[in-house]
């Protein structure tokens, strides 16, 4: 069967699926039925032949299209591109279900599945800066801090007065010990959302890692030089003068159900500023340099 003839027949056979949509009218059925005729007439092509049957696959002739058209886009070397088409109103709503059910499983701790939700919602809808964020937000989860970077650049490409994803970049680059880029997310962030104490918080953070060690790892970027230990006792004194975490420690002195102490300021501080919670286990030595962003509470 030559390629042109297994197109028709993948046509014959979307149009036959269409038949049983229960949308169209009984005039655009008999259409469909017409134009079915009249393309196996024209290519000698049956929809119900052995042959036909060969080019059935698990995946619809649709699907096929919306991958090809589109969705697959990067940016280039100069930061240029161009976005996807625009979705239409019944994708953008698919689009949302899939992005909330994401959201869902990053509270439940399946990333990996979650990346495969926010996937599916840029196959329908490319133009949505939310869908990149929060994939961002569930590759850092498993320590992928490149693809979380590219995602938060497809977003701020999208939107470049997203906050959160100029926030999400900075994790990411702190995390890879780039403190001279992440200062500088941190920075557009705070410009963009001056207000925000988790972005105030952050940018003195790293600032301060850039003046610890001026001199950076491999590739000459400023920051913490490998192996070496931080000045932790420095950044806890900036972290105590956070009026955010100290207005909450006091809060917290005041319940009289004192046995939770811990687990309580663990939970505030947690819906505070997760980015600051980050910075802090990397601080104490932890391995598992993780935002702990809760991309559903907000988006």
């Amino acid at each position: 069967m030559s390629e042109v003839k297994r197109l028709v027949a993948a046509i014959i056979q979307f149009l036959g699926d269409q038949l049983h949509n229960g949308d169209l009218t009984s005039d655009a059925k008999e259409s469909l039925e017409v134009a079915i005729q009249c393309l196996e007439t024209a290519y000698a092509v049956r929809h119900d032949s052995p042959t036909s049957a060969s080019v059935t696959t698990n995946r619809s002739l649709l699907d096929i299209f919306r991958d090809a058209t589109q969705q697959q886009w990067s940016l280039g070397d100069d930061g240029s591109s161009s976005l996807p088409p625009k979705a239409c109103e019944q994708d953008k709503e698919k689009a949302e279900k899939l992005k909330n059910e994401g959201n869902n499983l990053m509270k439940l701790e399946k990333y990996t599945d979650a990346i495969e939700c926010y996937t599916k919602a840029i196959m329908l809808d490319g133009n949505n800066a939310v869908y990149y964020c929060n994939r961002a937000a569930a590759h850092s989860k498993l320590n992928d801090h490149h693809a979380a970077i590219q995602d938060c650049e497809k977003a701020i490409h999208i939107d470049s007065t997203y906050s959160k994803a100029y926030g999400r970049m900075g994790l990411a680059f702190a995390s890879l010990d780039q403190h001279a880029r992440a200062r500088d997310c941190y920075k557009k962030a705070v410009d963009i959302d001056p207000h925000n104490e988790s972005y105030i918080t952050n940018l003195r953070v790293a600032e301060e890692r850039v003046r610890e060690n001026p001199i950076g790892p491999a590739g000459g970027q400023t920051g913490e030089a490998s192996g070496s230990v931080p000045n932790t006792s420095l950044n806890f004194s900036t972290l105590l003068t956070n009026p955010t975490l100290m207005n909450m420690a006091t809060q917290l002195m005041q319940d009289s159900n004192m046995q939770n102490f811990g687990q309580q300021l663990a939970a505030q501080m947690q819906a505070s500023n997760p980015e600051l919670v980050e910075q802090l286990r990397r601080q104490m030595g932890n391995q598992n340099p993780q935002s702990q962003d809760k991309p559903g509470a907000d988006q």
